[in-house]
């Protein structure tokens, strides 16, 4: 254990936030998410009994999101639905994440399978225990560092 990490980063998890790059993508996935197949050739680890809310929150202590594009968290939209509709839990998802965005920068929903492309595409894959279907999430990662010097 280590002051001032939630006990819900994992050794496994902490070393993966540690790898990724600027801008790299971490997808957070329910517990119906089609991690392995979509997931090949990146790592998947796995937080059984974790909702999403309480992984979000943990996470996002420790992650700086991407401060230079307009969307750095998307959500997975619910069939059958249209933007601007969210479900509950994606609602108090992104009022969470929001706190750590800048004023021109917004959570971005995605179509189902353009959603799976954006999987496909990023650097890991965290399944956490989350059965509300529909809550999947992608969060780039930013910087953390000085301004430049003149």
């Amino acid at each position: 254990m280590l002051k001032g990490i939630d006990p819900l980063i994992t050794p496994e998890l902490i070393k993966l936030l540690m790898e990724m790059g600027h801008d790299d993508a971490l997808v957070l996935a329910d517990a119906n998410f089609t991690a392995m197949s979509l997931g090949v050739g990146k790592p998947v680890l796995r937080l059984p009994g974790a909702g999403m809310a309480r992984v979000v929150s943990a996470i996002t202590a420790v992650l700086p999101l991407a401060a230079d594009v307009a969307h750095p968290v998307a959500f997975m939209q619910v069939s059958d639905t249209t933007p601007p509709y969210l479900s509950a839990l994606q609602r108090e998802v992104v009022a969470m994440v929001s706190a750590d965005m800048h004023q021109n920068q917004s959570a971005e929903s995605v179509e189902r399978y353009a959603f799976y492309d954006r999987v496909k595409r990023a650097y890991a894959i965290v399944v956490t225990g989350e059965l509300q279907p529909f809550a999947n999430f992608i969060l780039r990662k930013g910087v953390i560092g000085e301004n430049l010097r003149p």
